[in-house]
């Protein structure tokens, strides 16, 4: 027996008609890996998951390879995706000189990683919100007079392993401050999973009442307490067209035991599907992707849809 291969489409009011799914298992997801994945196996994966019909697949991270070693082959991997459009390949980078190595291959996307609280800008950026924030700056502004499309994360929006829940409040203050540096666009990230729906609708009109528009926010869960899809339909009734996710889950948070990480691509494209919500996503093929990276790591994928659509007897 074979588990079905679509939804029955049956949408519920009040929802978008067309959601941009912003894939984050490349590089979120690899960077949270045990082992180094080689280059070529990164390639072939973005390059899979594009033909799978993902608008937007984050690509790398220019960040010192000290820091995130998995990821240091960010300049051998970039140039092996020059039949790809550097639109749909965004990368992360943590200060100027990571601009810099960004735009020397051509990146046309970047973002940069912020922290609503100071406990978690400490722990990884080594410095206080406001220091991260003066830090991302110049790279803001250089990057938007080259052209170049900025996306600011912010994570621990909604709660903090050591700082425990988040106030609303200050996650706006911090959201505000990189939309006035001037990010395009902000992501906001339940880093540690702790966000219930009542929590996301009242930060999202928060933001609205701080003079942010919903076009401009997406959303990034994590699916550590069960959650994020959750989460994700609250978010999609407030309006919000953007939504980051995994492929496979991949991913994880150093910081919560039993994380199980990042919202699988599967997951998300299964309800949206069944939603009546366009992605442009095929489920088969990204399926098959998932599958495919699994046995490349050696391990089984967390995503439930993906067990069951690759289930056979």
């Amino acid at each position: 027996m074979t588990a079905p291969g679509l939804p029955m489409e049956i949408p519920a009011e009040g929802l978008p008609t067309r959601v941009r799914i912003h894939e984050v298992g490349a590089r979120d997801g690899l960077q949270n890996e045990q082992t180094v994945v080689p280059t070529e196996i990164k390639a072939e994966f973005i390059h899979r998951l594009t033909a799978a019909g993902l608008p937007t697949v984050e690509a790398t991270s220019f960040v010192h390879p000290k820091w995130v070693p998995q990821l240091a082959d960010a300049e051998q991997l970039f140039p092996l995706l020059d039949d790809l459009d550097p639109q749909r390949l965004p990368v992360l980078v943590p200060n100027e000189r990571g601009l810099d190595r960004a735009l020397a291959l051509g990146a046309r996307r970047i973002a940069v990683f912020g922290s609503a609280t100071e406990s978690f800008a400490k722990a990884n950026l080594n410095r206080t919100v406001d220091a991260a924030l003066a830090m991302f700056a110049p790279v803001i502004a250089r990057a938007k007079d080259a052209r170049v499309e900025v996306r600011g994360y912010l994570s621990m929006c909604f709660g903090d392993p050591w700082e425990g829940p988040v106030p609303v409040a200050q996650t706006v203050r911090v959201c505000r401050a990189l939309l006035d540096l001037g990010c395009d666009e902000l992501s906001l990230g339940d880093t540690i999973g702790v966000a219930t729906p009542g929590h996301v609708q009242t930060l999202l009109a928060a933001l609205n009442e701080a003079g942010v528009p919903t076009s401009r926010i997406g959303v990034h869960f994590h699916d550590t307490y069960g959650q994020a899809l959750a989460n994700t339909f609250a978010a999609l009734q407030h309006g919000i067209t953007t939504i980051d996710a995994s492929a496979g889950g991949l991913g994880g948070c150093p910081y919560a035991k039993s994380a199980t990480g990042n919202l699988a691509t599967e997951d998300l494209v299964w309800m949206l599907h069944g939603l009546g919500i366009e992605t442009g996503v095929d489920l088969d093929r990204l399926t098959a992707t998932s599958v495919w990276m699994a046995e490349a790591l050696g391990r089984p994928s967390p995503s439930r849809s993906l067990r069951a659509l690759s289930h056979k007897e």
